[in-house]
């Protein structure tokens, strides 16, 4: 069985739906440190002038903070300004009302959690391309399994009773692969093919927002989420 634990994600990138994609279980990692810069609150679009941050601003956010204790500062209409400025750069693209729709409908979700509205936008895209149906979803806060690190994300896969663990490409700077293996639990990496797919405004970039794949290719864009996975060893090798 394959386990995938991330970090919640705003409006992710393609890559990230492809990682969710293979997952037979999916554990959002939601008690761990919240990190300024980081992709839990926002997220790039394109636009002529070059990339734009879309971010969720943050309401008295203090040093060590959870992400899952992490809020939103809803003091201003900052959903109204996204969806501005949405129409503005995408409303020519061939499928900017499937993609408007989308960010609507999560918006429309009231909430002062981050975690809420991330993993809202989340699976809006997941289930707009019908991805990960019949996989199981979980918290990491609610498994009960303490620790930290390489040991705990070991911990948790077994715990899932997974026998491969998938993981993006930051893992290799602390995940202690032969203790994975010792373990039972076999480790590979995401290989991100970044299909290319149509783009407005200059040449194609694969980081930018799903809701850039929507806005050009509708639910065509699923094709374009076919990315496999590399065996830790040859991974490292790379």
């Amino acid at each position: 069985m394959n386990v995938v634990i991330s970090q919640p994600m705003f409006f992710p990138w393609p890559g990230f739906l492809e990682q969710i994609r293979l997952a037979d279980a999916y554990v959002h990692y939601d008690d761990v440190q919240f990190s300024k810069g980081s992709f839990t609150n926002r997220v790039q679009i394109k636009t002529p002038e070059g990339f734009m941050w879309l971010t969720a601003p943050l309401h008295n956010l203090t040093l060590g903070q959870r992400i899952m204790d992490v809020r939103i500062d809803n003091s201003k209409d900052w959903q109204a300004r996204h969806l501005e400025l949405l129409c503005k750069y995408y409303g020519s693209a061939p499928y900017a009302d499937d993609m408007l729709g989308i960010v609507r409908t999560v918006y429309a979700k009231k909430t002062e959690s981050l975690v809420e509205i991330a993993i809202a936008s989340m699976s809006a895209l997941l289930e707009y391309f019908g991805i990960a149906a019949n996989a199981k979803f979980f918290f990491s806060s609610m498994l009960g399994i303490p620790g930290k690190g390489s040991r705990r994300v070991l911990d948790i896969v077994k715990s899932l009773g997974g026998t491969t663990y998938i993981t993006g490409h930051g893992a290799r700077n602390y995940l202690e692969h032969e203790v994975f293996e010792a373990q039972g639990v076999r480790t590979e990496y995401i290989d991100y093919l970044k299909t290319p797919y149509p783009q407005q405004f200059g040449p194609f970039n694969p980081y930018v927002s799903s809701l850039d794949l929507i806005a050009n290719m509708g639910k065509a864009g699923k094709d374009m989420l076919r990315s496999g996975t590399l065996y830790w060893k040859d991974f490292l090798k790379t």
